[in-house]
């Protein structure tokens, strides 16, 4: 499946950006993670944070290496990205101060960023074209 130049280099840096977030999943934001985490959610908190961090980095070097297979990855990012917005809903109704989004309005704005990031991936891994020959 052909993909444009441009399509290609937005696909490696929303891997790099997935895999940059995992690696911060297990390491330097960590206690932000866990602070986004839905009390809700029935599986512990830090467990959440370590598998949403692996599947981040799997997520983010598949988009940079797995070209082959990149209309799949594209969806699986997408769905992932929609299985972590409940995250940002709760932080927003919680008014969970992290990533330096320490007001109602930063808070909210964000959550207007999950789409993009959908549409990111689908349409850098040429997702959304349906005909793929």
């Amino acid at each position: 499946m052909h993909t444009t130049r441009l399509q290609n280099i937005a696909r490696i840096v929303l891997g790099a950006f997935l895999t940059f977030a995992g690696v911060s999943h297990l390491t330097f934001n960590r206690s932000e993670f866990l602070a986004q985490v839905p009390k809700w959610l029935p599986v512990s908190p830090d467990l959440t944070v370590i598998l949403s961090g692996i599947v981040e980095i799997s997520l983010g070097l598949a988009l940079i290496f797995a070209v082959r297979y990149k209309k799949w990855v594209g969806i699986t990012a997408a769905v992932f990205f929609v299985l972590i917005f409940p995250g940002n809903v709760a932080q927003y109704l919680n008014k969970v101060n992290a990533f330096g989004l320490n007001t109602d309005n930063a808070r909210l704005i964000r959550l207007f960023f999950q789409p993009v990031l959908i549409l990111w991936a689908l349409w850098s891994t040429n997702a959304l074209k349906k005909n793929n020959h």
